[in-house]
């Protein structure tokens, strides 16, 4: 699958734009400290949640995991997040868990490995996920013959009552295409076509009916055990195609108290956030992500998200982390034997737009809601911390986000992987040296295909240098040389 692309297709270059002096730099914003509550900063700068797909099969962290964390931190920005880390303990391949509490140690030592290389000037945060199955593709004829559950729709459709199930599917199997989406049940037809995906929705099945029992006390567990294991901090994720988000959109059409108006909308993020600060406490740093947009039809508008972020900075709340897109309904059709990944459509290109764009470009396209919705915040007396990301590479991009009013704190993601030192050259007047993202989102086609993510720009540099470690094919270093 490739990422889709606007059909204007205009090229946008990154540009280092004007680097400040090292005394520019500890006069400004970005480099200033933020206090809000238990979120404490040295600088200003964030590396939000992303996927290195380094940890086991089972979960846990490895060196590979704590040499990626490493890296960042010698850059000496203001917080990490680490990636989107499971709350229930279930396989999910190389992703990290934090679903029981044999999970703990490695975490600690991650925790310690990076608290050292940044010689303490950097918070370490986890980001806590939880994410509904979806199954890959399956080849059709297979799916027709094995996994497609016969219902009296099909018999009716056969037309012949008497009818064996083996003559059924052999009559489904021979059917053109166009015939076949009028037989199958949408749900059927999207099995078929992408690959079966349970929804918050599917409320007939007894564990997504009782999510909202279940989901709160598995987060509170998981805070814990991040607590316990020494983070600053935890990042709920509300954001993009995964359960909580989910419950959020307007697409949640639940008749149990927790779907539709967008209060009930709410009601479950809101008692996931109650339980796990119950659970931590207000001297441990709690925010969330969410979307300020969810760029799909019929989804979640800047209405919404505003409407969101009141009832979480009104509930406590710390930080407010802002993003877009990412959706399932609009992914691209994957490929017989893969799975459908929520950044291949329109909505994945607005969370992670390449160099490749529309007038707008790639860079800041989720700054005007951000900077609504905190000016909205402000006005209501709320000063909950606001982090923006998207497409920021440059010092005068990230000084005018904070001058303008639209973030508190500024993400740089693909910037920071692309160059783990920015944060140190920056502010050490080296900005000329930073190696500036092209966006041209390699390392995103690396994650869609669940390969060790990498920076194009230095992947294959200096590979015999002592010590280096490689990717599975020995064709890339897993780390940005220094």
């Amino acid at each position: 699958m490739s990422q889709w692309r606007p059909p204007e297709r205009i090229r946008h270059l990154p540009a280092g734009g004007r680097w400040p002096s090292a005394g520019e730099a500890h006069a400004s914003r970005l480099f200033s400290p933020l206090v809000h509550g238990p979120l404490t900063l040295a600088q200003r700068t964030w590396i939000p949640a992303m996927v290195p797909w380094r940890a086991s099969d089972d979960g846990t962290v490895t060196p590979r995991v704590i040499e990626w964390y490493e890296r960042f931190a010698l850059g000496r920005p203001g917080a990490i997040v680490l990636e989107a880390t499971g709350i229930r303990d279930v396989p999910s391949g190389p992703l990290l868990r934090i679903g029981e509490d044999r999970f703990i140690a490695g975490l600690r030592e991650l925790v310690e490995r990076v608290r050292r290389a940044s010689g303490g000037q950097t918070r370490l945060l986890i980001q806590l996920i939880d994410f509904l199955p979806i199954r890959r593709r399956p080849e059709p004829g297979r799916f027709l013959r094995e996994f497609l559950v016969l219902t009296e729709r099909h018999r009716q459709a056969f037309g012949a009552a008497g009818a064996s199930d083996a003559q059924i599917r052999a009559w489904l199997g021979a059917l053109p295409r166009a015939e076949l989406e009028r037989v199958l049940s949408p749900r059927e037809f999207e099995a078929l076509e992408v690959g079966a995906r349970e929804r918050v929705t599917d409320v007939e099945l007894a564990h997504i009916a009782a999510l909202p029992q279940s989901l709160p006390p598995l987060f509170a567990a998981a805070a814990r055990r991040a607590r316990t294991a020494g983070f600053d901090g935890v990042e709920l994720h509300y954001a993009h195609a995964y359960t909580m988000a989910s419950f959020l959109s307007p697409l949640n059409t639940r008749t149990d108290g927790y779907g539709g108006s967008a209060e009930d909308r709410l009601r479950l993020p809101l008692e996931v956030y109650r339980r796990v600060r119950a659970e931590v406490g207000y001297d441990f740093a709690l925010g969330c992500r969410f979307l300020t947009e969810e760029c799909i039809a019929g989804g979640g508008s800047l209405a919404d998200s505003t409407r969101f972020a009141r009832a979480f900075a009104g509930a406590g709340m710390d930080f407010l982390s802002l993003s877009r897109g990412g959706k399932f309904e609009d992914a691209a059709q994957p490929k017989v034997g893969e799975a459908a990944y929520p950044y291949t459509g329109p909505s994945g290109y607005e969370c992670m737009p390449s160099y490749y764009s529309d007038a707008r470009g790639p860079f800041g396209r989720n700054v005007v809601p951000a900077r609504s919705i905190r000016q909205i915040l402000r006005a209501q007396g709320l000063e909950t911390a606001i982090v923006v990301s998207g497409g920021i590479h440059n010092f005068e991009q990230a000084e005018s986000l904070l001058a303008s009013g639209a973030a508190d704190i500024v993400g740089l993601a693909r910037q920071a992987l692309a160059d783990p030192d920015w944060f140190a050259k920056v502010k050490a007047g080296r900005g000329a040296d930073v190696r500036v993202c092209r966006y041209t989102n390699y390392c995103e086609a690396l994650d869609q295909r669940h390969r060790e993510v990498t920076c194009e720009l230095w992947d294959r540099e200096r590979l015999d240098e002592p010590g280096v470690a490689r990717s599975a094919d020995g064709k890339r270093r897993l780390s940005a040389p220094r």
